[in-house]
């Protein structure tokens, strides 16, 4: 875990082997003057190199200083925009690149000249904060597995530093709480990157239930039998063909006020899908394992949040199942019977996430009748299509809780992207034999939102969104923050979503 420290000394420079600067393109020397005595030609350098502050450019410059090697690590965040703003979204790439760049100079220790928030458009506090999230989660990797592990120049320590620090209140407070974000994201990605048979119901599942032991969290766990018994048929049904029982997940977050809100995550937890007897190619399961990543995006928020301690109820539910082939499996044209009555025709045995999703929203709306609900799923390879690794799609039909999700997407940066929920949809989940079928017709296409009208079933009137994180769960390229396996998509969100709650109403 990285250590975060602060250097409130203006005109001192820390003792570190690198120094950051985050630059915007035009304002090249603003944070500069505390290293110029180190190298006075600096503008001519950055003049001979090229360097503008163009987003993501970098400028590596050797000084030396009392005899001790240093390194200046220049990192550009682009242009400002409107009102002469820079996207916060391109400072944390920034940082990601700082890190990267710091790694590869092997310098453990840096130092990082805090800018302005002002120039991203955000306060100092909140600054702050995204740059120690950004820094643990560009420092991640996944190595369990390898007997040969290379951590050579890994950052152990970031300094913050500068002139705009010592404006902050309560920093202390503010780093304590980045990094319980930060090692949150981390936790997630570490689980979803888990090989799947390490990684099956029962294992995530004692996962959970030693995170609520150890943050006085309630939990209940129920087992395969008792979820047969309560009438849930979706996730008994995908759960028929492994030999590895499934799980329900329920982890409870509650606050002393009787008044406040209730609101409710629900996370697919699919620990590996091999599309059951609608089997997939053999490459479309070589990531299978990351089936689960909504799940785990739950579970890693809800030990977050109770440390944070937001000012509302929370209840996290997580499906778990593995989807596999064998002589006991669902066969398409089964019929299921779900935990609120329903039934649906299963004409493909890959279109499982849903199955699993609409028993542990009924038990949500029946049990806890939450103000609101937001779910995550890695559903639809139809979204993915769509919008691709960079934003994940947004359904709903509820305006309010559309524009509170997109809020915390923006300070986040987990980024979403709303698609239509309309009507001429639902016909495509139409089956002559059932209530609903859980593929969509070839006709109307649009798969995503078909597999958003299904769950739509299962939510009776509650202010729902729906987030198909297909996309940018795993594998996501060109964000200097992230490297190749799972993102931890929907951490950031989700603890935003809950920690200004009641500030956005």
């Amino acid at each position: 875990m990285i250590r975060c420290t602060v250097q409130k000394e203006i005109g001192k420079m820390p003792q570190a082997q690198a120094y950051g600067f985050i630059v915007s393109e035009g304002d090249l020397l603003t944070q500069t003057e505390p290293i110029l005595e180190w190298y006075p030609h600096l503008e001519d350098l950055m003049r001979v190199r090229s360097f503008t502050g163009k987003k993501q450019q970098v400028l590596i410059v050797p000084v030396t200083v009392n005899d001790q090697q240093k390194e200046l690590i220049f990192v550009g965040a682009g242009k400002p925009k409107d009102r002469g703003i820079i996207d916060i979204e391109l400072y944390r790439r920034a940082i990601g690149t700082l890190v990267r760049q710091a790694h590869t100079v092997y310098a453990s220790v840096v130092a990082l000249i805090v800018p302005n928030g002002t120039l991203f458009g955000v306060s100092q506090a909140e600054l702050i904060k995204q740059t120690i999230i950004t820094t643990h989660m560009t420092s991640f990797m996944f190595d369990k597995f390898l007997t040969e592990r290379d951590r050579s120049g890994e950052l152990i320590e970031l300094i913050l530093c500068g002139e705009h620090i010592g404006s902050v209140h309560e920093i202390d407070a503010i780093i304590k709480n980045a990094e319980i974000i930060g090692t949150a994201v981390n936790k997630a990605r570490w689980w979803v990157d888990m090989p799947p048979t390490h990684m099956t119901p029962p294992v995530l599942a004692e996962k959970a239930e030693k995170i609520a032991q150890k943050h006085n969290l309630k939990i209940t766990i129920f087992g395969e039998q008792e979820i047969v018994d309560m009438g849930m048929g979706g996730i008994a049904a995908v759960s028929r063909g492994s030999d590895v029982d499934c799980r329900l997940v329920i982890m409870e977050y509650r606050v002393a006020d009787k008044n406040a809100p209730t609101v409710a995550f629900v996370g697919k937890g699919i620990t590996f899908d091999s599309g059951g007897l609608s089997l997939k190619p053999a490459r479309s399961m070589e990531t299978m394992k990351d089936d689960m990543s909504g799940a785990a995006a739950v579970i890693a928020s809800m030990e977050a949040l109770a440390q944070l301690k937001p000012a509302i109820n929370i209840i996290g539910l997580a499906p778990l199942s593995e989807n596999l082939p064998s002589g006991k499996a669902t066969k398409p044209g089964d019929i299921i019977r779900f935990y609120n009555g329903k039934t649906a025709e299963v004409k493909n045995t890959d279109a499982e996430g849903r199955l699993i999703l609409a028993d542990a929203l009924s038990y949500a709306v029946k049990h806890y009748k939450p103000d609101a609900i937001i779910d995550l799923a890695t559903l639809t390879g139809a979204c993915a299509h769509a919008l691709g690794p960079f934003h994940c799609g947004m359904m709903s039909e509820h305006d309010e809780l559309v524009a509170r999700v997109q809020e915390a997407s923006h300070y986040s940066g987990d980024r979403v992207w709303r698609l239509p929920l309309h009507d001429d949809y639902k016909t495509a989940i139409k089956s002559s034999l059932a209530d609903i079928c859980n593929i969509g017709n070839e006709k109307i296409m649009a798969g995503a939102i078909t597999a958003a009208h299904f769950l739509q079933h299962f939510v009776d009137d509650i202010p729902w969104v729906h987030l198909d994180i297909a996309g940018t769960a795993f594998d996501v390229p060109d964000i200097s923050y992230l490297r190749s396996g799972a993102t931890g998509f929907g951490v950031r969100l989700l603890i935003d979503l809950a920690m200004n709650w009641q500030k956005s109403k």
